[in-house]
């Protein structure tokens, strides 16, 4: 069987176990094992044992368990509530407010939770029956939710990236800050669409809503309850950039600072941390048995000559290094349309690692783009999962327009992946202080 049959037949089983609904997880080690058992025979389960140790054994790797537990003690702790407020409170002057209030906020929740779902079902059912009935414009209501949704892999601290640092070798602290200004980019570019969309058709947003404010807590207060919450994104973002932590480090200090916000909050309680321990053990557990399958994937693809034979197809096209970045690209975006994010890293990077050494790409700087534009994929009609996250979300939106407003955002991340490409500084410049 020649390296390209090897290939289809693997990718094919794969993909279309994914398809049945299986857990990512069960149709990997379900593919993999039996790809062992029929290319190696009983003796190959010695590959499987060893290629679990070794996948879960990466030390890097207990800073998912640091992340998720953070994330979820800072959600359930009201946090997010607190930072709503203030967030309404300072842009409340602002014709279209809300537009740029789900822009920060999905910022802020992205650095929280790591998750296009959690953060795209969250704010499709707390701020866009808000945004609907204050009259403001549905379409451009869903490209902020949609777009600010899918920072969250990208702003640190990301879940994700851990993970794709860990399968390429690479730092994964200079992989993490590598995303901030891009996010932070994204965010801009978004934030100017909505301006100009509004300036172009001010209908879009409601005339009376920026004339005044809700009542409540003054905004110097409101700002004052968010300390806590800054605290821990500089414990975590901060001690990395100025070298004083490992990413392991700084997520384990996160964790203490959630604890702390949640104490200062009140919310505290002996539940409330079982609920917490008990939610970030079954993700953390997830994630593992997905990473230590994708091992064993990438190891069968070596054995094989699948990885070996497709990176010489690839380079015997003779392809430049704008071709290929933009074959790779463009095949991650469509691909991604069908495939959850972490699924599709773990098949991929074994594949297109190899290619970006092949043409000299900066690591930092390829894998900072490839995982933007992962993310892309997700929101991306019509198969992109956050879409549909967006309507179980809010069941009476018209799937049409959901996919009319998910173009104007691959267009804003269009427009970022090409600003990168030209100006590589804006990936770099962060992790190169490190």
């Amino acid at each position: 069987m020649s390296w390209a049959e090897t290939l289809m037949i693997l990718l094919g089983l794969l993909l279309g176990s994914f398809a049945t609904g299986l857990p990512v997880f069960i149709a990997f080690f379900a593919i993999c094992i039996g790809a062992v058992f029929m290319l190696f025979g009983s003796n190959g389960f010695g590959l499987v044992a060893n290629s679990i140790l070794t996948a879960t054994s990466i030390v890097s790797l207990s800073t998912v368990a640091m992340f998720v537990l953070m994330g979820d003690l800072l959600f359930r702790s009201g946090s997010t509530e607190v930072l709503f407020d203030a967030a309404n409170r300072i842009f409340d002057k602002l014709r279209g407010r809300l537009y740029f209030l789900v822009i920060a906020l999905s910022t802020i929740f992205g650095a929280l939770s790591g998750s296009i779902v959690a953060v795209t079902a969250m704010l499709g059912r707390s701020v866009l029956p808000s945004m609907n009935q204050r009259g403001y414009d549905e379409g451009l209501s869903i490209t902020t939710i949609l777009s600010g949704a899918s920072l969250a892999p990208i702003i640190p601290p990301s879940i994700v990236v851990i993970i794709l640092g860990s399968l390429v070798n690479v730092s994964i602290a200079g992989l993490l800050v590598a995303g901030l200004l891009p996010g932070l980019l994204i965010a801009t570019l978004t934030g100017l669409y909505v301006w100009v969309r509004i300036k172009r058709n001010p209908s879009l947003a409601p005339e009376d809503d920026a004339n005044g404010g809700e009542d409540g807590d003054s905004l110097g207060w409101l700002l004052l309850k968010c300390v806590p919450f800054l605290m821990v994104i500089f414990s975590v973002i901060g001690f990395i950039l100025l070298g004083v932590a490992t990413p392991s480090e700084a997520a384990a200090s996160g964790v203490v600072g959630a604890l702390i916000t949640t104490a200062l909050y009140r919310k505290l309680s002996l539940k409330f941390l079982t609920d917490s321990l008990v939610e970030a053990a079954l993700l953390t557990g997830s994630i593992m048995a997905i990473f230590a399958a994708s091992s064993l994937f990438a190891q069968i693809l070596s054995f094989t000559g699948a990885s070996q034979g497709f990176l010489k197809f690839f380079l015997a096209q003779d392809l430049t290094g704008l071709t290929a970045f933009l074959a790779i690209m463009l095949i991650t975006l469509v691909a991604c349309m069908f495939i959850d994010v972490i699924a599709y890293m773990l098949v991929s990077v074994p594949i297109y690692a190899p290619i970006a050494d092949a043409f000299g790409f900066d690591p930092i700087w390829f894998w900072a783009i490839y995982l933007i534009n992962v993310t892309l994929g997700s929101v991306t009609p019509p198969f992109g999962y956050a879409l549909f996250a967006l309507k179980a979300a809010s069941p009476t939106l018209p799937m049409g327009k959901t996919y009319r407003a998910a173009w104007s955002v691959v267009a804003i991340f269009a427009i970022a992946i090409t600003l990168l490409y030209l100006v590589p500084g804006i990936v770099t410049l962060i992790p190169s202080l490190l």
